[in-house]
């Protein structure tokens, strides 16, 4: 009688599990067996393969029909997935790497630890402040069975070391407290529309190469201006771009999702850093309005003013990490070639401040067909400078150059500033010296 039922529940199990995990044909007994080890017509109570659930006083074939329809049917695939099995599957896992944690008690909910830092954006000085608050239950990367954390910085899309910000290392700790704030300086509405920061936390080895530990990233339209964001999240994996032919029909589409998006990615201008420009367009001045306004000086033409202010996160052109910037202007179509100005040379700087300013004289309606051509470039002595990033300002251009060129022409005699992003694009009509 018992070896009956045993036969009886071994075959009821064997079609939940058909059912479940394969559409093929039906696993044999010993298959199954590999995740029942003590299940056997003598074993009336079985081990539960999750070793964190409590097996049931008692088994017997209505109670597994009963317990094991609908949506608990288990499955190796579902015993992986629950906490107490080898693993977990997870579709989006690889994609939100921003998951908040709300509870105080939500610290394991991975492997890799959690990071905790706040966010603000000053709209009015374009400034972006990342404080680095702490991190807990970092995954073990030393010998030791400690790890010697540090976090970093990208904004993505377009990262590189231009845009990289950096926290001290905290030795050999698993809880490490930062308390450190970085700032991004020359970040526009557009960046906070469209950018997304990534913090890597990562150890640092002396002997060999850094090793990521983890990585959280958040859309940055989700700050508020002038507004502080608290952001307490679970460290993932970078997301993987795995082969579709390797994967099921659930993932395929979240593959081609990944494919291109890292096919944009690699597409995409480097950005090299941020420059901080002026315009502002003088109207003519004749006899008549300067006797008004008191002035000595005789009339004056219109044209218009371009000032360099200054450059932040420039990309290192030079061995010791460091550029020597300078700033090349030109206003085109330039056909007599008298439109060239240089700024001075900054000495190891990548964050170097010109204030110096530019005048084109010119009218407004040739100055509609106009493109003001910005570079800059790190200078080499004994050899060719090296090209660091470039803008074009023109009727033709987009988002941010454009809004500026059309703020500049609309608003005779008012001074316009706007940050721009300087990409490794060289301009079409670019001269080199």
């Amino acid at each position: 009688m018992t070896v009956r039922r045993g036969k009886k529940l071994s075959i009821s199990i064997q079609e939940h599990m058909a059912i479940d995990v394969c559409p093929g044909p039906i696993r044999p007994i010993r298959q199954i067996s590999a995740y029942f080890p003590r299940l056997s017509p003598t074993s009336p109570t079985p081990v539960s393969p999750n070793p964190a659930v409590s097996p049931p006083p008692s088994l017997s074939p209505g109670s597994v029909a009963s317990g094991m329809g609908g949506s608990h049917l288990l499955s190796p695939l579902l015993a992986q997935g629950r906490p107490g099995g080898g693993g977990s599957l997870s579709l989006t896992s690889s994609v939100d790497t921003s998951v908040e944690i709300n509870s105080s008690d939500s610290d394991d909910c991975t492997a890799l630890g959690t990071l905790e830092f706040e966010l603000r954006y000053e709209q009015s000085s374009n400034k972006l402040h990342c404080t680095v608050l702490r991190a807990k239950g970092l995954k073990p990367m030393d010998f030791n069975g400690l790890a010697d954390p540090y976090v970093k910085l990208h904004l993505l899309p377009g990262a590189c070391k231009a845009n990289k910000l950096k926290t001290r290392t905290i030795r050999n700790s698993l809880n490490p407290v930062w308390n450190e704030t970085l700032t991004y300086v020359g970040i526009t509405e557009e960046d906070m529309h469209r950018k997304t920061l990534r913090l890597s936390v990562c150890d640092e080895d002396k002997l060999t190469h850094n090793e990521l530990i983890g990585e959280s990233r958040v859309p940055l339209k989700r700050v508020k201006p002038d507004q502080t964001k608290h952001f307490h999240t679970c460290l993932e994996h970078p997301p993987p771009l795995p082969s579709p032919t390797a994967m099921g029909e659930a993932l395929r589409g979240i593959s081609c999702y990944l494919r291109e998006w890292e096919n944009e990615q690699l597409h995409s201008l480097e950005e090299r850093g941020r420059l901080l420009l002026s315009l502002q367009f003088l109207p003519p001045v004749s006899l008549e309005d300067k006797a008004v306004e008191g002035g000595g000086e005789g009339p004056r033409n219109g044209g218009l003013c371009v000032g360099v202010k200054r450059c932040a996160h420039l990309a290192a052109m030079d061995v010791n990490g460091f550029s020597d910037p300078y700033v090349k202007i030109y206003l085109k179509p330039d056909i007599e070639k008298k439109s060239k100005h240089k700024t001075a040379v900054m000495k190891r700087t990548l964050n170097p401040e010109f204030n110096e300013e530019f005048f084109y004289e010119i009218s407004l309606s040739e100055l509609a067909n106009k493109t003001l051509e910005v570079t800059v470039w790190d200078y080499d002595l004994g050899r060719s400078n090296d090209f660091i990033g470039g803008v074009c300002l023109s009727s033709k251009s987009q988002g941010d150059a454009l809004r500026h060129w059309t703020d500049c022409l609309k608003n005779k005699g008012q001074r316009v500033e706007r940050w721009h992003i300087l990409t490794n694009e060289l301009p079409r009509t670019l001269s080199h010296d």
